[in-house]
């Protein structure tokens, strides 16, 4: 097993633009963080269990008290072995950051923080309805590099209201700090958020794509001058800091996930939780997990590849794919070869700079036929 992945669903209020699975009401979180031990338990398997990364997200882990983070490592102990060396990150909010909360996850194992800073400026961190202030996000970010190396944060760009001017601020201002991890993320208004409600109504502008772009061009070209790898298209690292936990998604390694909606995957199948806590919670203390699965074809299996291969560095390998699937590939491969959006060397396909702009896009239109029965030579 890759890595186990551990979800905290409660947050203190939603922001506007989240569709991840949370609660605002801590009622149910003794209960919750015991499901989680023993679903720990109840999904071991025989397969390998010395984990390489161990990742606590949400929802907001932070928000828990140190003792259920070190109750649940301790848990996971009993089933895994974790490696000497491993990541284990915890997602933080700036608000939740404190010199008490730093020293105790350092001393329980926590050797990585991700940490959601989202903005520097203040008028942005209010539209997105966050928790913290840009105080708070400076303060958090001080106090967090007396105590970890090992720092990522979350910036959102493409947001009404973002100038150039102030997204140069706010990449300036992390590399100033010496933050050897950035996720970057343009904003995307996804379905039934009170984000894509309030655009709806006309509380909100909409976002403009144009200028996400924009952005999006001068991030790759600011992060470039400052010697970070642009490893995945939303990731951007110093040498030897890439995401280690993420990566094995993105090389299609067996992971597990622990939590209502969690995600789990062993190679073959991939499976979810349930995402509500109380059905979540109930189901666990029955003894049984509550998940639903799916077996994916040799296809699904091809395209997933396709289209996480094309978002990395490393691009899409095309000696791996039987001589068919290589054959259709650059076919289609053929017309974005020509507009410099892709280049090809040495059997991999990689985005160019430009083609970044499109590449859910690109890889839709490389994937295969589910009719064709080929499969990725292992």
């Amino acid at each position: 097993m890759s890595g186990i992945y551990i979800h905290i669903p409660f947050c203190k209020q939603a922001c506007h633009y989240c569709n991840f699975h949370f609660a605002t009401s801590l009622l149910k979180k003794d209960a919750l963080v015991g499901a989680l031990q023993q679903e720990i338990i109840l999904s071991a398997t025989t397969a390998s269990r010395v984990l390489h990364t161990v990742y606590f997200g949400g929802g907001t882990p932070s928000i828990l008290p140190i003792e259920d983070i070190a109750a649940i490592l301790k848990t996971i102990t009993t089933i895994y072995t974790i490696d000497s060396d491993a990541e284990i990150t915890l997602e933080a909010n700036p608000d939740d950051i404190t010199i008490e909360k730093l020293a105790g996850w350092k001393e329980i194992g926590i050797n990585r923080l991700s940490i959601g800073i989202q903005s520097f400026f203040e008028e942005d961190l209010q539209w997105m309805n966050r928790t913290h202030n840009a105080e708070q996000a400076k303060k958090a970010l001080e106090l967090a590099l007396q105590y970890f190396d090992n720092i990522t944060i979350d910036l959102i760009y493409g947001t009404p209201g973002l100038t150039d001017a102030k997204w140069k601020y706010n990449v300036e201002a992390a590399i100033g700090y010496g933050i050897p991890h950035l996720s970057c993320y343009a904003l995307t208004v996804e379905p039934k958020t009170p984000l894509e409600k309030l655009i709806r109504q006309h509380k909100k502008d909409d976002v403009n794509p144009d200028m996400q772009a924009d952005q999006f061009l001068l991030l790759m070209d600011w992060l470039d001058a400052a010697v970070y790898e642009h490893y995945e298209i939303s990731n951007f690292a110093k040498p030897g800091c890439r995401s280690r936990h993420n990566s094995s998604y993105w090389q299609g390694k067996p992971y597990i996930g622990i939590g209502p909606s969690a995600h789990s995957f062993d190679g073959k199948e991939r499976r979810w939780n349930v995402a509500n806590n109380q059905k979540y919670i109930d189901a666990i203390q029955r003894g049984e997990l509550p998940f639903e699965k799916e077996v994916l074809s040799p296809t699904q299996k091809l395209n997933e590849y396709i289209m996480i291969a094309l978002r990395t560095c490393e691009g899409l390998d095309l000696s791996r794919l039987q001589k068919y699937e290589k054959a259709t590939i650059l076919k289609n491969a053929q017309k974005y070869l020509q507009q410099h959006l892709l280049s090809f060397n040495e059997n991999i396909l990689v985005l160019t700079r430009k083609g970044k702009l499109y590449a859910d896009g690109i890889a839709a239109d490389l994937f295969l036929d589910e009719l064709y029965t080929g499969r990725c030579s292992e």
